[in-house]
């Protein structure tokens, strides 16, 4: 599994942000309020105005093979990034965020303005998310997948160094934390610009034109499927956080959904790696069964090690003496920690299943999972809601452990038939 290791060092450098993050925020004034104002409203936005792009990195892995295929993915990747960013600046300097986001996800008075300045900050992520993303699959087709772990590890130190040059300067904590992922992903998408320019003048123009040339409506075909696939996804953050608002202990949930929404990415990021790995080996005569194998046990690894940090003193540890949460709050994280554990084994078989469907450029049923997902997502936190004495935390992240479940089961029915037998 060579080719997943730097790929797994990425993004594992990657999953200690919001870590990092939640830590120097709980340890700011106000950090029920700005961990809230980030981690419940202003990060879960910005993630979802960027998810038509963030398949960028699946698509330009599988797709620029010859520099005529790069330039034409380029320019749709340009186009669409544009188009978003004008959306998230509409969204945080005009009208538009009293008159339609804060009603729709009912933020609480408080939270409000923290949330929209945080937003703010976030303004060029979508941009250098997609080109970052669009030279990373190039570069992993072309076997320089050292070069994803070193940028991760620069935007890491980039991130934290401007955290904690911030906090130092007394700016607001939820500011503090968008201003320094968004200088994080710019030095990233600078450093694999300027990493990919010899591949990009070697390998990749001497590499042979495509028998079927890459048409816009043959692009379409193969990208949109995988556009609405984190844009869903993602919508459950949130709509999340709008279910949460509307139910009991509004406040805490928003701010401990921070902090533990980071360490449950940071144990499942690892598996997210795994889908390039799969997109590219799969072909191969005889990897079906392997990579499925390594799927399950390094799923279950991984659950492994959620289900002990929640289930030991390391999940109060967490909360309460390195985030810096109120007693109260720390024992809401852990109260519901546990529930999170199947979701790393759920990442790694999407993963699998999602990278073979992809390989055969079977994007449609990668959509069709997704949309199982949000509404299971949909239809848990509506019962919540609906119930009215449920905190608002536990229905959520059960919740999501269930959609997880669901996406990984139809993925699963809708691949099964290219699945390899040994």
């Amino acid at each position: 599994m060579h080719d997943w290791w730097p790929l797994a060092i990425s993004w594992g450098l990657m999953g200690l942000e919001m870590p990092a993050i939640s830590i120097v925020i709980g340890h700011l004034p106000q950090a029920e309020i700005m961990l809230a104002a980030f981690g419940g409203i202003a990060f879960p936005l910005g993630l979802i105005v960027e998810s038509p792009i963030i398949m960028m990195l699946a698509a330009s892995t599988a797709l620029s093979r010859n520099y005529d295929q790069f330039l034409k993915l380029q320019h749709f990747m340009t186009i669409v990034s544009i188009g978003l960013t004008i959306l998230h600046a509409a969204l945080a300097f005009t009208p538009l965020w009293t008159w339609a986001v804060i009603p729709l996800l009912d933020i609480p008075t408080e939270v409000q303005e923290p949330s929209r300045l945080a937003f703010a900050w976030l303004l060029p992520w979508t941009w250098a998310i997609a080109d970052r993303r669009f030279r990373q699959g190039m570069l992993i087709h072309f076997g320089r997948r050292e070069v994803i772990a070193y940028g991760t590890g620069i935007r890491l130190l980039a991130t934290v160094g401007m955290l904690i040059l911030l906090a130092q300067l007394g700016v607001m904590g939820a500011v503090v934390a968008t201003a320094s992922l968004s200088t994080g992903v710019i030095v990233e998408a600078a450093y694999v610009r300027i990493r990919s320019r010899p591949v990009v003048a070697g390998p990749l123009k001497s590499a042979p034109a495509s028998d079927q040339p890459l048409r816009l409506t043959k692009l379409l075909r193969f990208y949109v499927p995988l556009a609405l696939t984190p844009m869903l996804v993602l919508a459950a953050q949130p709509i999340g956080a709008a279910g949460m608002t509307r139910m009991p202990d509004a406040l805490a949930s928003l701010a401990v959904w921070a902090p533990l929404g980071g360490i449950i990415f940071l144990v499942r990021s690892v598996g997210i790696a795994y889908n390039e790995v799969v997109i590219r080996l799969t072909s191969k005569e005889g990897s079906g069964p392997v990579l499925r194998r390594f799927a399950w046990i390094a799923g279950l690894i991984f659950s492994g090690v959620m289900l002990v940090i929640s289930l030991t003193p390391l999940a109060g540890i967490w909360f309460q003496q390195i985030v810096g949460l109120k007693p109260e709050l720390a024992q809401l994280g852990v109260s519901v920690l546990w529930l999170g554990a199947p979701i790393p084994l759920m990442t790694f078989l999407q993963s699998f299943y999602q990278g073979v469907l992809v390989d055969h450029h079977r994007t449609r049923p990668v959509t069709e999972s997704v949309v199982i997902y949000l509404g299971i997502t949909i239809l848990g936190l509506g019962s919540g809601i609906l119930h009215g004495g449920w905190v608002g935390l536990i229905v959520a992240i059960t919740t999501y452990t269930i959609a997880n479940s669901g996406q990984t089961l139809w993925l699963y029915i809708r691949a099964r038939d290219l699945l390899r037998t040994p």
